[in-house]
Order: C-alpha cells, then sequence, then structure tokens
C-alpha cells in the first residue's frame, strides 16, 4: 500500500484509534472536528504525520477518506465537508445508525431495506464508498491480537478497486478480510455490530472480534 494523506471525518474514539493507526504506518493524516483546536495536543502526541482541520478541509486533504462519525451525526458531517469533496475518494464508512434513546443495548434506527451505508454511497454518489471497520470496538481496530489469531473484518462496496485498497489497509492493521459484496452488504454488517455489542454487554467484556473459519 503506498502512502497516502488520509482524511479521517469524526474525532470520537473510533476516529483517533485510526487516525493513529494510519500515522503509524507513514500516512499523512488530518483529522476532522468542528472544533479542530481542540486536537492540537492529540495530533502532537501522534507526531509529525498527524495534523486537524475542518470536516472540509479533511474532506479535501484526504486521497482516502475515512468516516468515523456517530452515526446519528453523519449525514450533517458529510454536508459540512462538501460533497464535491468526495469526487473519486474511497471513502471507508465505519459508521453504524446506532439509536441508544432506549438505553443499552441500542437498536438500529435504519435497517432491513436500507442501511447507512447505502445512504452515505447516496450522499456522495460519486466516490467509492466500503464498508469497514464497523463490526468492532476502537480497542481492537488497529493490530488486535487475540489468542486465536488475527480476526477478519467484512467488507463490502461496489467498486472492486475501491474495495481492494481497504483491504490492504485492513491487512495494514493485523486483520484478515472477507468481502461479502456490494454496499447494499451493509444491510447486514451494520446489525453485526449489535451481536458485538451483545456479547460484551453480557460478558463485560469488550475484547472480541469475528472471525471466518473454512473447512
Amino acid at each position: 500500500m503506498q502512502i497516502m494523506n488520509v482524511g479521517v471525518l469524526g474525532s470520537g474514539d473510533v476516529g483517533r484509534v485510526l487516525a493513529a493507526g494510519f500515522a503509524g504506518l507513514g500516512h499523512d493524516v488530518k483529522i476532522g472536528s468542528r472544533e479542530p483546536e481542540k486536537l492540537k495536543d492529540w495530533a502532537a502526541g501522534v507526531g509529525s504525520h498527524a495534523s486537524a482541520g475542518t470536516f472540509e478541509e479533511v474532506a479535501r486533504f484526504g486521497d482516502l477518506i475515512v468516516l468515523a462519525t456517530l452515526g446519528v451525526a453523519t449525514t450533517n458531517a458529510l454536508k459540512l465537508a462538501g460533497v464535491q469533496n468526495f469526487e473519486r475518494k474511497v471513502v471507508l464508512d465505519t459508521t453504524n445508525p446506532l439509536d441508544f434513546s432506549g438505553g443499552m443495548p441500542p437498536r438500529l434506527s435504519i435497517g432491513h431495506d436500507d442501511s447507512l451505508g447505502e445512504q452515505v454511497q447516496r450522499m456522495i454518489p460519486n466516490a467509492r464508498v466500503v464498508k469497514a471497520f464497523n463490526t468492532v470496538g476502537n480497542q481492537l481496530m488497529v493490530h488486535p491480537h487475540l489468542p486465536g489469531g488475527p480476526p477478519d473484518m467484512f467488507i463490502c462496496g461496489d467498486d472492486a478497486e475501491a474495495k481492494k485498497l481497504a483491504a490492504q489497509v485492513c491487512e495494514a492493521f493485523g486483520w484478515g478480510v472477507i468481502d461479502i459484496g456490494g454496499i447494499d452488504g451493509s444491510r447486514y454488517l451494520e446489525p453485526m455490530c449489535l451481536v458485538w455489542v451483545l456479547h460484551g454487554s453480557l460478558s463485560g467484556q469488550w475484547n472480541h472480534a469475528f472471525k471466518m473459519l473454512h473447512q
């Protein structure tokens, strides 16, 4: 995987973990927030490959864009970033449409005949969206070390070349890769997040991930 400019939309735990992961691989990373000045100390701690900016600055900067917003904030973040700034870029969509209004466990606010991944692709139609990193917690997203060996990241998207790049990212972060097809596969990967959450809620542990086994 060649060195890229990586833009990360979202400065929560997921965004910071993935941004630091890309910077650790030598990519130049710009992480976005509505208040980017609050990320200066974080960027300084990550090192010279990290910086912060507005959503629009991040979307313009990135050759590869990571969408790491809360599900409820995704639409607004894309509008602030500017649809035109995603033209032909690969977008790794890590989001899940989780609704916590009823407490834990959350439920999906979108599902069955649509998904947040598909909505993202419709909002930025000339981008190449790949759903990835949505079926595991941020603690394990980069270089997971589990007794059962490397876990698998499930991905989906409509563009084959975009999925090749997404797979390279996953592999660089220590994951196996399972491609399940087009972006409509987000209808199944987003509920997988709930399976991960439910197990964590019942066990009280959050150090688990999925793995596909073959005979």
